[in-house]
């Protein structure tokens, strides 16, 4: 069984395009393309599954169209409609390229000043003019802390943790 640590969420699965069972891919990360990934986890009835891509081609920005391998009409691409896509971290460590939104989901944040774990990024917010994580923190509730570069002191993949310079008065 995959380890849900393992992933991150990179987009959801659309509807059937056509009949020989391609489906549209709404993805917000297209790392699977940036690193010519073979395979993606659907999460199918709550566990993640592996799929393999015979072939993708990009609709716009923000979706693709799949054609998984044993995916072969309508029928078996609809039972996929709806599904969550999530990418194996591992890969994406691999790439050496800059780190994502979709992929800070889940690093703990610490504060640099104090070492004190401050929680977990369960969201990151791109809507606003500053970047913002939504923080799962430790005490109970949420925060939201500003996502700017002069603030990251570290960043560790590996370990997936930031270390952070907490704005004064933030807590």
């Amino acid at each position: 069984m995959t380890d849900p640590d393992s992933v991150f969420h990179i987009g959801r699965i659309g509807k059937p395009h056509g009949v020989k069972g391609e489906v549209s891919f709404h993805f917000t990360d297209d790392v699977f393309d940036r690193v010519d990934a073979e395979y993606l986890f659907l999460q199918v009835e709550g566990l993640l599954v592996p799929f393999f891509m015979e072939e993708y081609r990009f609709r716009s920005d923000t979706t693709a169209l799949v054609k998984f391998c044993d995916v072969d009409d309508a029928n078996k691409a609809s039972q996929l409609t709806g599904c969550e896509v999530f990418f194996p971290r591992q890969l994406a460590d691999d790439d050496g390229g800059e780190i994502t939104w979709a992929e800070i989901v889940g690093f703990s944040i610490t504060d640099h000043d104090t070492g004190h774990d401050i929680g977990t990024i369960i969201s990151v917010d791109t809507t606003t003019i500053n970047t913002l994580f939504e923080v799962r923190i430790q005490q109970g509730g949420t925060a939201l802390i500003p996502a700017a570069d002069d603030l990251v002191v570290n960043l560790d993949r590996k370990k997936r943790t930031i270390d952070m310079i907490i704005p004064e008065g933030l807590f």
